[in-house]
Order: structure tokens, then sequence, then C-alpha cells
């Protein structure tokens, strides 16, 4: 769907939709639902006084104009509670209108910038928000299925504003909003993808048509390589697999001073290994790489965005598969730094590719690294799919991401690094076990990879609540979520500032 700006009045706009909205609490419309309303000679305030629209928020309701006004639909989308009202909502209404828009069958549809007007938001910001959340609330998955004959897509959202002198930031806004949408909704079709489709060698092969396409740096390095370079952690995981191994590196030559290194978990299908999974819920494991993927799309969007930065992308790609081959619990992996790692379960695997991921990335010793990772099953059950986990060694950076975050309608929430947790992966036969058992299991993950980082200020997500839905919800839809690649992006641009 293309998102544009034009100046004109919204009330004479020709589309198959013209979305306006409501405030709780709100009897009497202004603003643009105010003209749309005096064009229709009062039918948005009827519908209020009938209480069949109240404003609520995700409330959304359907007028027909009989020929009135150009368009012939008018939805009113409801805002909430006006003191409550945030750049997220005009996310999340912007998504709800364009999926109910999709679904009456229209190709075409405008609106006014939800936010900018009496709830005195940015412009700039607010046009980012509708361009982020439609672009985000309309993404479907359906490449393997058949089309269906009567299906219609919506083609075409056009922001009209009366005032000429907003109409420069406001495309700025909606461009910035389309490349975040658009990384984000890359990397959700990289991790919906089956893991027979989207194996190491495939999501390599798509990173660097996707790097080459973005004008970024990819290189992609086999298992010889990785055997050269000492990552037997990382080649530990890959045993038990036929598929070949990837390690993916992708570089953003910004200028500046400043150097982020970003390194996500890229295990295309977790069966657990010989530490193999229930078998109710595994065909989800095809998204274990959701990190991996995170990382590849952001990159796109930093570049088209071209902040003064230097940003480094780090994928260690693999299945981990049970077979004759693979690694066995109890056994011991060298990772790249040297260190030693007793393997207690090798379902923990995602923290082993990371190990090799990290030192990797560390070796060039950037101002900061984040590592993203669906790392562990007990970040679910502390934030539910709500937030992601953070757990860092540098409480500026954290806050740093934090911003991020905020700025990108993303939830992150910080556990706790107290060094007392760092005993339960000690090993009595290598230097750290790979597990830490069930207790505080998100903070000790974090604790091990902490061992990969050295000195580098390091911020750890576990996205492992928040890479998968089974319903829409505002910017979400079924599928893989795109979390958290508007973060990353967001963290790139303040860094650079």
């Amino acid at each position: 769907m293309k998102v544009r700006v034009e100046q004109g009045d919204i009330s004479a706009f020709q589309a198959g939709a013209i979305i306006v909205n409501l405030f709780e609490g709100i009897t009497s419309p202004g603003g643009g639902t105010g003209a749309v309303d005096a064009a229709l000679d009062g039918a948005i305030a009827s519908v209020i006084a009938d209480g069949e629209c109240r404003g609520k928020d995700g409330e959304l309701t359907l007028i027909r104009t009989l020929g009135k006004i150009a368009a012939p639909r008018v939805i009113v989308a409801g805002l909430g509670k006006s003191e409550k009202f945030t750049l997220d909502k005009v996310r999340s209404v912007s998504a709800g209108a364009a999926r109910y828009a999709r679904r009456l069958r229209c190709k075409t549809v405008a609106t006014i910038t939800h936010g900018a007007g009496i709830a005195g938001l940015d412009p700039e910001a607010c046009a980012q928000a509708v361009a982020e959340g439609a672009i985000l609330g309309l993404y479907r998955f359906d490449r393997h299925k058949k089309p269906k004959e009567d299906d219609v897509a919506l083609e075409d959202l056009t922001i009209v504003e009366f005032d000429e002198g907003r109409l420069d930031a406001l495309r700025k806004g909606v461009e910035r909003g389309t490349i975040l949408a658009e990384a984000a909704n890359f990397a959700r079709d990289l991790a919906n993808e089956p893991s027979n489709v989207l194996t190491p060698s495939e999501l390599a092969s798509r990173a660097q048509a996707y790097a080459q396409e973005a004008g970024l740096e990819c290189e992609v390095f086999d298992r010889d390589w990785a055997e050269g370079q000492g990552m037997g952690a990382f080649l530990g995981v890959a045993a038990g697999s036929e598929q070949p191994p990837k390690f993916i590196v992708i570089r953003y030559q910004g200028g500046g001073s400043k150097h982020l290194a970003l390194v996500g978990k890229g295990i295309t299908f977790d069966t657990g290994g010989i530490s193999i999974k229930p078998a109710a819920g595994m065909e989800e494991m095809k998204g274990d790489m959701s990190g991996g993927a995170a990382v590849i799309a952001a990159m796109g969007a930093i570049a088209r965005l071209k902040p003064s930065i230097n940003v480094t992308a780090v994928v260690p790609a693999t299945e981990n598969m049970p077979s004759g081959t693979a690694t066995k619990p109890g056994d011991v992996l060298r990772a790249m730094n040297g260190k030693t790692i007793e393997v207690i379960n090798t379902d923990a695997e995602g923290r082993l590719i990371l190990a090799d991921g990290l030192a990797y990335a560390a070796k060039d010793a950037p101002d900061a690294i984040i590592d993203i990772a669906t790392l562990t099953g007990a970040i679910s059950i502390a934030l539910g799919d709500v937030a992601m986990g953070g757990m860092t060694n540098d409480k500026a950076l954290y806050e740093r991401v934090e911003r991020a975050a905020e700025a990108s309608g993303e939830k992150v929430w910080q556990l706790p690094m107290y060094d007392e947790y760092k005993e339960q992966i000690k090993s009595d036969v290598a230097d750290m076990k790979n597990t830490g058992g069930r207790g505080a299991g998100s903070i000790t993950a974090a604790f091990f990879l902490k061992e990969f980082v050295g000195d580098v200020p390091w911020v750890h997500l576990d996205m492992a609540g928040v890479d998968f839905y089974t319903k829409e919800k505002g910017v979400l839809v079924k599928g893989a979520s795109g979390i958290p690649v508007r973060t990353l992006v967001h963290l790139a641009l303040q860094m650079a500032e």
C-alpha cells in the first residue's frame, strides 16, 4: 500500500472511505470530523446523540454518506479518553481503521492526521504514526495460500491536510513511518516462513539480496570459516543438522564516531536437539530466528534513513536438530573467546550461537552491542506477551534502548543483574554451564551472554514473549510481530544525534 499526503478538504475528497475520529465524551465534533459532520448535515452528531458512536478506544462506526459527499463511506474511529492519548494510540487507531476499510472492500482511503488536531501532538510524528500503523496493521502472510477470488487489497491511503504549511512535515513523517513499517514487515516475512523454505542458506540469501537493495555490505561465512574462527559454541548447535550453518554479517557505514553492533539469534528451526521439545506448539519454532530477522530488517531501514553512525549486524544462523552427530547434554564446547561451556540442555541453544556472535561483534570494540533473541520461555512467564525483557551491564545504554522502545511503541522492561544469579551457571567441568535451571531463567541466560561481550556496553533483549501473536490488536496481526525492528532503528538514530 502507498501512503501519501495531499492538501485539501477531506469532506470533498474522493476515496472509497474517509476516516475521521472522535474522543470519548465529545458530543459536538470539531476539526476535520466537524467539517465532515457539517457536510453530512449532522449525521455524525446524530449517531453520537443516539449513543451509537461514543468515541471509545478501538470503536469504529460506519456512516453511509448517500451521495452527500464524494466518498460513499465515513469511518469514525474512537480515540478513547483524551488524557490517555499517545502516538502509540495513533498507530493503533490507524491500523484498526485500515483493516476495517479493507473488510469494507475499499481500495482507496483518505484520513485526517490523528492526534495533530485538538490532541496537540506533533504533526510530523502523527503522520509517521499513521503510516506505521496502517502499513503494519494491514500486513498479511498469505504467499503459500491460494488467492481468494473476491479479495480486495487497500492500495492507497491519503492523509488529507487543509493547512498547506504542514505538508512538508507530514510528508517527512510519512516517509519515515513507511520505512520503519516496511522494515518490520520484512522481518515478519522472514519469521513467518516455514523452516523447509527458510533454511539458514535461504536466510543468508535473502539477507544478501536485502542488503544489496539497500546499498549495504553483506558477507556470509560458512562452516569452514567458523571453524577457523574457533566458534565451537555456534558449530556445536549446528552439529545435528544436515543444513549447513551460515554466519551473516551486514555493515552500514554512515560515518560519525559511533559504532553500534546488533546481534540476532538465527535458529531457523528449533526442535530442542537431543533435549527435544514437546510436540505441541513446536511448529512455532520456525520463528526462533525472529531476533536475526529483526536485526537484518533494521539494517535496511537504517540504510534508507542514513544516520551518521556505523552499524554492524551479526546473525549466526543454523537449525537445532537431533541426530547421531548432534551435541549431547554433558558435552563441553569452546567458544570463540576461548571460554568453555558445559551443555546441560541442548534446548538452551540460542545462547550458544549468540556466544560466538557476541564474541565476534565485541572484537571490534563497538560503542554498544545489542543482542536480540527469542531466548527463554521464562520471559513469557515474567512479562507475558506485552513487553520484552531487558538486561544490561550499562545503565546509560539501557536508558537509550528504553527511550528508543518508547519512541516506537514497543515495550521493554528491565530485569536485575545481581551478581548472585551468576552462581547458577557455574560448572564443575567447564567455565560455565549453558543453563542455570528454572529459577530466574531469563536472568541467568543473560549472565551467560555477558561472558562474551567483555567490557563493551551491552543490552540483551529477550523477545520470546512478543515474537508471535494469535489475534489482531492494534499494529499486531496474527503471526510474527516484527518486534523490535523499530526500536533498533530508533536507537541507531538516537546514537547518531
